[in-house]
């Protein structure tokens, strides 16, 4: 059974597209290391910017691998140079009971 994800990501100021950008490679670069199930991703915007992206990951061991592959371990660097990786918490959007995202 494979694990459920929603992860959240904070743009560093004029390092959207960016960040877009490397969100956007993100699945594919996973689904190439057979990393994540055929589930469909979500991916979304917040009204001030925050990225969000859900997804499954095959299994726990497969997430817990997955930054001893270098090629995802360079991705997840160039994504940390860009953006913070936050809580869901910390967004506007997660303070109702139902978040309202943009779809990317």
């Amino acid at each position: 059974m494979g694990i459920l994800v929603i992860c959240s990501y904070r743009p560093h100021p004029g390092h959207e597209d960016e960040a877009r950008a490397l969100m956007q490679a993100h699945m594919p670069l996973l689904r190439q290391h057979g990393l994540i199930t055929d589930r469909p991703v979500v991916q979304g915007v917040a009204k001030d910017g925050e990225l969000v992206e859900i997804f499954e990951w095959e299994s726990v061991e497969k997430s817990r691998g997955a930054p001893a592959i270098a090629e995802i371990g360079n991705h997840w660097k160039a994504m940390s140079a860009v953006m913070d990786f936050v809580p869901m918490a910390q967004l506007a959007e997660c303070q109702h009971a139902f978040a309202h995202f943009t779809p990317v």
